[in-house]
């Protein structure tokens, strides 16, 4: 589906950097990790989108920069018009509340000290949502929201009284309680039995369609999101190295580096048990010390000597609206 993306556009990050400082000893200057390292993209109203690629790829480093939580080394996130680096105590505080958070770790994230009513209430007092029966509607609205019904049967519990799946479905809430025009999710089932997850992703994607929410998921698995995103970003090495509409990407992959996360994926099928999956080896690289050129360029079966591993490849397009950063496309 081709919409304008212009008109539509609920968030960008144009050439956006997260590096931090590494310190050897604790105190003399070692480089950088190159957490998120020149990436572009614009995020529509509504829609929902994966971000897909291996541990350490710069994923939740970009979505911790996209929520406030850390300052970019250079470049711009740009919300609803507004410039997210500009903004001072207040005017983040407000983004935030406009920004939903679904954390990876749902017990991790939940205050072992507090009952679900609580942590429910304690986004609303901060801020400013006084009226005691206007907080407590909201709280039992969310959670009728996330299926935690009937609402006052869970609002006295406390996180180790609850299943992981209900857990999460409490982080949810919290994300939900302030009304956000967007959320971010984090690896948001990767914690969960197999037997819940799809549940989960079935919630955050039904709630994105009914609210009109803005919704980022982040995974290491592809194979998740063919049913769940509307588009795909692949990033690898702090980079986006392929993005496109969901369908057309896993049917159509044109990076080898998606083109090898789609080869891992296992086949439930038990004849081809014993099929080869092409995956290249060796690791991905150190954010810390990148490859010159294309970054995958150490572990491509496909990598031309004298331009992979000396250029970085810019954007091509080898098929409509569908772009990779490849010299293969020249």
């Amino acid at each position: 589906m081709n919409r304008d993306t212009t008109a539509e556009t609920l968030l960008e990050a144009r050439d956006l950097h997260t590096w931090f400082e590494l310190r050897q000893w604790g105190f003399l200057r070692a480089g950088h990790v190159r957490a998120v390292d020149g990436v572009n993209f614009a995020l529509r109203r509504g829609e929902a989108v994966a971000f897909v690629g291996e541990s350490g790829c710069g994923k939740s480093s970009l979505a911790r920069t996209l929520l406030g939580l850390h300052r970019p080394t250079r470049g711009e996130v740009v919300f609803e018009g507004g410039h997210l680096e500009a903004l001072d105590k207040r005017g983040l505080k407000t983004y935030r509340a406009r920004v939903g958070y679904v954390q990876q770790d749902p017990y991790g994230a939940l205050p072992p000290f507090m009952d679900v009513g609580r942590i429910l209430s304690e986004p609303l007092i901060i801020h400013g949502v006084r009226d005691r029966e206007t907080r407590q509607a909201r709280v039992r609205a969310a959670l009728e929201e996330v299926r935690l019904t009937p609402a006052e049967s869970y609002l006295s519990k406390f996180p180790h009284q609850l299943s992981g799946g209900q857990q999460q479905r409490v982080v949810i809430a919290r994300a939900l309680v302030l009304e956000p025009s967007m959320i971010i999710a984090d690896e948001p089932v990767s914690m969960l039995d197999a037997s819940v997850r799809v549940e989960i992703l079935r919630l955050l994607r039904n709630i994105q369609v009914e609210r009109g929410l803005t919704l980022a998921f982040i995974t290491h698995d592809l194979s998740t999101v063919r049913h769940f995103a509307e588009r795909i970003f692949v990033m690898y090495g702090g980079r986006i190295v392929e993005q496109a509409e969901v369908n057309e990407l896993l049917d159509h992959p044109q990076h080898p580096y998606t083109q090898a996360l789609l080869a891992a994926i296992p086949d439930p099928d038990p004849d081809n048990a014993d099929r080869e999956h092409a995956v290249p080896g060796g690791e991905p690289p150190s954010l810390a010390n990148p490859p010159p050129g294309c970054r995958f360029h150490p572990r491509c079966p496909e990598a031309m000597a004298g331009l992979c591993d000396r250029d970085e490849p810019p954007d091509f397009e080898p098929r409509p609206v569908h772009l990779s950063a490849c010299w293969l496309h020249r």
